[in-house]
């Protein structure tokens, strides 16, 4: 680590200051659902190009991309960050300052992330250091809930030959997530004939069905490590009803991904052992999060340790490199390096509560700068 590296990235980030509270809170109000972030990456295009980067351009993802050096570089480093959050408003989002907090759902993550990842791009392409590969800027689509890191796998499909490295800028200060924790979603629908609840008694009901598999699925052994959930179930029509229809959904969740297959071969033997017990049942996949896969451990190891020590230089604080489903899930399914990084101190997560401290943007623009800057060895 050189330390000029970090004291140009101190200075930038202090020049930068009311700039990137002002950005922040013109990105925190637009609108960004999962699935429909179009605002948002309007936006980001425009500003890079205002900020001299004719270069960047909307992918068919919905991916803001910006190549910065050699266009033709064989190897690539890409810095990203994720442009949707899990609300669903199609109007501008509440923001408001109060105890020394700015508050704004999806304002930390990953509003925040993606305000540092834009300046400390902007860096480059104005001072165009010195660096042994070329830049990939990616505001990535699809990040949240059900969008299965969209943007980021048409990435990967895209640049997946020339990436060496990936950092993913998301969630708050000190994170370095190295361990992708995958996951399989499902949405499981039963249907039966139903009937009257008294004169049709006994008559198989698809809520009773579905507790029943459910109670089986809570019974089962799953590989070590591994978690599931059925976060939620509906169905029927009223209280004197058998009901006709129910559905619920279901997912389970590992770090690597023969755990995840192995989770996936049980959850379907037990679904067929309820389908001859006078219901329909179908399972609908909604979205694979993969686990991770053949990384090699020592560069892995390498590449985290140089973040962790940047992380302490910028901050005075030890990495916290607990395992998380991210963008990076994707690189390191496909054994490549990657680390989340936040660049932020906040609270509330995925709550309407969602808080960042402001006085934290300058140390997180000093940190995704100096990331980029400071290359490690691979």
């Amino acid at each position: 680590m050189e330390e000029y590296i970090l004291q140009q990235a101190a200075a930038y980030a202090r020049d930068c200051r009311e700039e990137q509270r002002a950005l922040l809170c013109t990105l925190a109000r637009l609108p960004a659902p999962t699935g429909a972030e179009e605002a948002r990456a309007v936006f980001c295009r425009d500003w890079l190009h205002a900020q001299g980067m004719p270069q960047a351009r909307i992918d068919e993802a919905g991916n803001v991309v910006c190549l910065l050096g050699d266009p033709d570089a064989r190897d690539l480093a890409v810095f990203a960050a994720h442009t949707d959050v899990v609300f669903d408003d199609r109007t501008p989002l509440p923001l408001r300052e109060e105890g020394g907090r700015l508050w704004a759902p999806g304002i930390g993550d990953d509003t925040a992330n993606l305000v540092n990842l834009l300046l400390a791009g902007r860096y480059l392409a104005r001072h165009r250091p010195a660096l042994p590969w070329g830049v990939l800027l990616v505001a990535d689509t699809g990040e949240e809930g059900l969008g299965n890191l969209r943007g980021t796998r048409a990435v990967f499909d895209a640049y997946g030959d020339r990436i060496r490295a990936f950092y993913s800028f998301d969630l708050y200060l000190p994170t370095c997530c190295c361990t992708a924790v995958g996951s399989y979603r499902y949405r499981v629908t039963c249907t039966t004939r139903g009937g009257h609840s008294y004169h049709d008694f006994g008559a198989p009901s698809a809520i009773h069905l579905l507790c029943g598999l459910v109670t089986d699925l809570c019974a089962l052994q799953p590989p070590a490590g591994t978690t599931y959930n059925v976060g939620r179930i509906e169905g029927g029509t009223t209280v004197n009803a058998i009901a006709q229809q129910a559905e619920m959904l279901y997912e389970f969740r590992a770090t690597d991904q023969p755990s995840l297959e192995a989770m996936d071969a049980l959850f379907h033997r037990t679904l067929d052992r309820w389908r001859d017990k006078g219901g329909t049942l179908t399972a609908e996949r909604l979205g694979v999060r993969p686990g991770n896969g053949p990384v090699d451990a020592g560069a892995l190891a390498r590449f985290t340790a140089h973040s962790a020590a940047l992380i302490r230089a910028c901050t005075g604080r030890e990495a916290d490199t607990a395992p998380a489903s991210t963008d990076s899930n994707i690189p390191l399914s496909r054994g490549i390096v990657a680390n989340t990084i936040g660049t932020v101190t906040g609270g509330g997560l995925h709550t309407r509560q969602e808080w960042i401290d402001p006085e934290s943007l300058p140390t997180g623009l000093q940190l995704a700068l100096a990331l980029m800057l400071d290359p490690p060895a691979l």
